[in-house]
């Protein structure tokens, strides 16, 4: 009697059941279909004689075909093969304890990494060169990043190169330009020669918003102003210490430096580019090609995430889940303010704007190609920069239409737009005719 486990009488099969892989493929997806047919037949029919009747009248197959037509069953077979059991459980997350980590740090206690199935370190970290560090040595599986910065390490510029992705976007809006009390009467940037500022990072939105704000104001930021990179938790102490004047930075510190009485908002970075790009959710590439279910479950876990902070009605709740040490440590009356846009601005005023911070999730491929141009305009890159090509490898618009479409969160039609920086038009179309209108500039 032949052998069962004889490799040379095995059905060609991994379950060994059929006569071929593809043939065990197409039968597990038969079922996934028919687990999912039948779940919306007894949901839209609950009661089987009503259920029964339906069927005998009309017959199975032209059921299906009608409800079929009204009912998005492809969508749900997707979702049914995306869900299949991540290959790595254990994941460790890096984050920096600012608000723009919103959706990636309420994942955690309220429960959405688990709901995919994942068991998940969110792992504090004290500066954005540590974050960048421990993704390229495999310490986190994936992280926080400042926008700019999956670029960046795609490119090889500021580390070893290894691509790196953007998954979602954290958060739009949300920063503040902060300067210390003593500068109440000097608001003009024209008036700032000479001073000093602190940003997160050299790849951040924060450096290349306040390079573009006060170049608009005609100072040269390399040479009328100094700009010192400082991990945001130790930008209110340098503040109130008199080390800088000021800083572009994340929230809750903005906010913080009011509510300590070091400092005054001075400009949202809405009022500079209102849906302006902060932080991204990023994963190495390998994650995506060596576990493409680990990726799909954290995709869905921190979209989930999103969609919740964008609502106003939980702000007030997210402030009270994320204020805690292990997360930000920070008063919750100051992440509150941060969150719903209503706050003192430490000039004797009570603002309302609420759409100060937002965590609309979609990754804009002209967000990348605004990045890149700026990054050419300042001498981070340099030579000749194919933006459409490197926008479309970094920013995963494609995976972010499949899964927000998933949870039903309406991704745009398309993923470039015109927009407008301090009142100037930005065609994403045009990046280098962009890049030669500005006067102020490093030499190509």
């Amino acid at each position: 009697m032949s052998n069962p486990f004889d490799p040379e009488v095995r059905l060609g099969c991994g379950c060994g059941a059929h006569a071929s892989q593809a043939e065990h493929d197409q039968s597990e997806e038969a079922l996934n279909r028919s687990v999912i047919e039948t779940a919306v037949m007894r949901a839209l029919f609950p009661q089987d004689a009503v259920r029964r009747r339906f069927l005998s009248a009309v017959g199975a197959g032209t059921a299906l075909s009608a409800i079929s037509s009204l009912f998005p069953f492809g969508a749900l077979e997707a979702m049914a093969q995306d869900k299949k059991p991540p290959e790595k459980k254990d994941l460790k997350i890096g984050f920096i304890a600012i608000t723009c980590a919103s959706p990636l740090i309420m994942a955690d206690p309220l429960g959405f990494y688990r709901e995919q199935g994942l068991k998940v370190q969110l792992m504090k970290t004290a500066g954005w060169a540590l974050i960048r560090d421990k993704m390229l040595n495999k310490e986190h599986d994936a992280s926080h990043f400042l926008s700019p910065m999956p670029i960046a390490i795609s490119m090889g510029l500021g580390s070893a190169q290894q691509p790196m992705r953007v998954a979602t976007v954290q958060n739009v809006n949300g920063q503040a330009i902060t300067l210390h009390l003593k500068h109440k009467e000097r608001r003009d940037p024209k008036q700032w020669k000479g001073f000093k500022f602190a940003v997160p990072f050299e790849y951040s939105m924060h450096n290349f918003l306040l390079r573009y704000y006060v170049a608009e104001h005609g100072l040269d930021p390399d040479t009328d102003i100094q700009i010192r990179v400082t991990p945001p938790a130790e930008m209110v102490a340098n503040l109130r210490a008199g080390n800088i004047d000021g800083f572009l930075g994340p929230d809750p510190f903005n906010q913080r430096a009011v509510y300590d009485g070091a400092g005054f908002i001075h400009i949202l970075s809405k009022e500079i580019w209102d849906g302006h790009p902060c932080c991204a959710f990023g994963v190495p590439d390998a994650m995506i090609k060596e576990a493409p279910n680990t990726f799909a479950a954290l995709y869905r876990a921190v979209l989930t995430a999103a969609r919740m902070a964008r609502d106003p009605k939980h702000r007030s709740l997210i402030a009270k889940i994320i204020a805690p040490p292990n997360y930000l440590n920070q008063p919750e009356t100051v992440i509150e303010q941060v969150l719903t846009g209503k706050f003192a601005d430490g000039l004797g005023n009570v603002k309302n704007i609420p759409d100060r911070a937002d965590f609309d999730p979609f990754p804009w491929h002209s967000m990348a190609v605004w990045i890149l141009t700026q990054m050419k305009r300042w001498g981070y890159v340099k030579g000749d920069v194919n933006y459409k090509q490197i926008a479309e490898q970094v920013f995963l618009v494609t995976e972010a239409r499949k899964y927000m479409a998933q949870l039903e969160m309406k991704a745009p039609e398309a993923s470039y737009a015109k927009f407008k920086v301090m009142g100037k038009e930005f065609d994403p179309a045009l990046p280098e005719k962009y890049l030669g209108s500005f006067k102020i500039r490093k030499s190509a």
